[in-house]
Order: structure tokens, then C-alpha cells, then sequence
């Protein structure tokens, strides 16, 4: 079986395009490829994503694994498992890292969705 060759006709609209415009068209076509999923990744996040932050933030896997559910279960998971860890930090003074064990062990969580449901974001 052999293949209709179409190409002539495909290329039509491109035909009459020099070096330059040809480059440019493809740019225009990429970026439309990807801004959804880039929208995507800025605005989704993933419960493996905010573990490996945590884990580049210093925690354990087990310690991140614990912040990360704890996020989940109270609807914060999109805020960012480090930006919470992060914020909490910061609002009482203490270090990152006793900030998040704290949340790891189940501590603090009222103060974390004061912060970010209680519109202060």
C-alpha cells in the first residue's frame, strides 16, 4: 500500500514563508503546545512533589511523609507542603526544621490553618 503524498498541498500555507517567518511560526505553534502544561504544573501540585521538597529542605522521608499527608488531610496541599512548613517557621520564630517535625508529629496544624484558611496567605 502506498501513501498518498500530500505534502504540496499540506505545505500550502506555508509555502510563501521565508527562513525567518518559517522559525518564527514554529515558536508560536511550540508555545501554544505548551502553555497548558505549564498553567498545569504552576497550579498543581502533587504529593510526591511536596515530599521531595521537603526532602530538599532537610527532612527524612518519613518526616516528609508525614507533613505531606498532614497537608492533605486539612485541604492544604496546594498551599505547598515547605511553603507551610516555611510560614509556620517564620510567624512563631523557631527553625524550619523544628517547624516542620513539629507538623510532623501532629503539632501545630490549628496554627498552620489559621495562617492560610483564615485568609493571612
Amino acid at each position: 500500500m502506498k501513501r498518498a503524498d500530500d505534502f504540496e498541498k499540506r505545505r500550502q500555507h506555508l509555502a510563501n514563508l521565508s527562513e525567518e517567518e518559517l522559525e518564527q511560526k514554529f515558536w508560536e505553534l511550540a508555545e501554544k503546545i505548551v502553555d497548558p502544561l505549564a498553567e498545569l504544573a504552576y497550579k498543581h501540585t502533587s504529593p510526591s512533589i511536596e515530599r521531595s521538597v521537603l526532602l530538599r529542605m532537610g527532612f527524612s522521608s518519613l518526616e516528609a511523609k508525614a507533613i505531606v499527608e498532614g497537608a492533605i488531610d486539612r485541604g492544604l496541599l496546594g498551599k505547598g507542603a515547605g511553603h507551610l512548613v516555611y510560614r509556620l517557621a517564620k510567624e512563631k520564630n523557631m527553625a524550619i526544621r523544628e517547624a516542620g517535625l513539629k507538623l510532623a508529629d501532629g503539632e501545630m496544624w490549628d496554627e498552620v490553618l489559621r495562617m492560610f484558611k483564615g485568609g493571612d496567605q
